[in-house]
């Protein structure tokens, strides 16, 4: 690693990312494999977006390349999309007609909410905007 303050910052984000998208997917395999949580289809989609990052962040990591960014931000923000819809849906904005999920695996129900307290899609959504977050100041700053 070089000793150029920029360089160093993009390594910093960069490694964020990766932690938040690796502890996103590993929390994912968590909940379905060891609490029985069986994922709706939006889950399915948001996983289908946020596992990949896992690799390509940390591919981009070793070394340093800032242009994984490419690649990174447009799986970040299709991820993101899923996840707002899934929020919408969850907390009862979208209408019945347009939910992907069907009655016997709801998208909706008290099975997304983590002890109670936290939806899960909320989850995804903090981990989702925070990987945006990063990568933006990445390409801000390369």
């Amino acid at each position: 690693m070089s000793n150029n303050p920029t360089h160093s910052q993009s390594w910093t984000w960069l490694f964020t990312a990766w932690l938040i998208a690796a502890v996103a997917t590993l929390a994912s395999l968590f909940f379905s494999e060891v609490m029985k949580l069986t994922p709706c289809v939006l889950c399915w989609y948001q996983r289908i977006f946020m596992f990949p990052l896992a690799i390509i962040l940390l591919i981009g990591l070793m070394p340093l390349d800032t242009r994984v960014v490419r690649y990174a931000l447009p799986l970040t923000l299709l991820g993101l999309f899923f996840t707002v819809y899934h929020l919408l849906l969850f907390y009862g904005f979208i209408p019945e007609n347009l939910r992907p999920c069907d009655k016997t695996l709801s998208c909706a129900d008290a099975s997304m909410v983590l002890f109670n307290v936290v939806p899960i899609p909320l989850l995804s959504l903090a981990a989702f905007s925070a990987i945006a977050v990063l990568l933006l100041k990445i390409r801000k700053h390369p």
